[in-house]
């Protein structure tokens, strides 16, 4: 899919069923933007769907491994993956120790703890999938991790109540970057995936504000910015089966590179 380019401002997503074969619930999208020049794609998916499997990958000894997304979607039977939490250190390297920056928790084995000042997304425990839904908090609001089955964390939140929070309101200077993003729709019950191609010709990346503003186009009432960078990846599963990254990531200025990162978050159907 490669469609034409629309103005910023006329940006409407076009949402396609994605993998119905596996399982309602799951939608795609894609543009192609100007003012500024941005590639994108995202993910929608509805979190009341029983059948929906939210998953991150854990450690039960707390140390965290590096995975292409790639890797982690296509290991782990997934249809969707996405890198979220900063780490450190940074290498294209698979199965190496990562040092997550913020909380990680995987069917409510905590992996990483919680950083006063950043924010994360979270998914509550429910006796009844239908009733699922998440939020997007500060990482200190999270409280008794009992109550979590999976949360991931993030930077900060670039989308609140449909708006802009004050922090972004005078960005004209603001750099731009590839980037990743989750959000929620305002009840908390539609999940959507985001990343942004930036260091090319074609997709220039974006600000944190231009990230909020894309989530809200695409349904979004909150928004979380991930890890970006040369760590923004976006992986599918396709029809045949085949597992690959729908954007051009760009680990070590090599375009197409993938990084390997440390906690991603995955899609797909029980």
């Amino acid at each position: 899919m490669n469609p034409a380019r629309v103005r910023f401002e006329d940006f409407s997503p076009e949402w396609q069923p994605f993998a119905p074969q596996e399982g309602p619930g799951l939608s795609y999208t894609t543009a192609r933007l100007l003012g500024p020049r941005l590639e994108i794609w995202a993910i929608r998916a509805d979190l009341s769907e029983p059948s929906l499997r939210i998953f991150i990958n854990g450690s039960e000894n707390g140390n965290l491994r590096s995975t292409r997304v790639s890797s982690f979607v296509r290991d782990n039977g997934l249809l969707a993956g996405i890198n979220a939490v900063p780490f450190n250190p940074i290498s294209a390297r698979e199965a190496e120790e990562r040092n997550c920056i913020g909380i990680v928790m995987s069917s409510g084995l905590v992996s990483s703890r919680p950083v006063s000042g950043l924010d994360a997304l979270v998914f509550y425990k429910t006796s009844n999938a239908e009733e699922r839904r998440a939020v997007i908090i500060s990482q200190r609001e999270i409280g008794d991790t009992g109550t979590v089955e999976n949360a991931v964390g993030g930077f900060r939140i670039i989308l609140r109540d449909g708006e802009l929070p004050v922090r972004l309101l005078s960005g004209s200077a603001a750099p731009r970057y590839p980037r990743s993003a989750a959000g929620l729709s305002a009840d908390g019950r539609t999940l959507y995936l985001l990343v942004i191609d930036g260091r090319r010709p074609g997709s220039a990346g974006a600000t944190e504000a231009e990230t909020g503003l894309i989530l809200r186009k695409l349904g979004a009432a909150w928004g979380l910015n991930f890890d970006g960078g040369g760590s923004s990846a976006l992986a599918l599963r396709f029809p045949n089966g085949r597992v690959r990254t729908v954007n051009t990531p760009v680990h070590g200025n090599i375009p197409g590179r993938e990084r390997a990162v440390a906690a991603c978050l995955g899609l797909g159907f029980y």
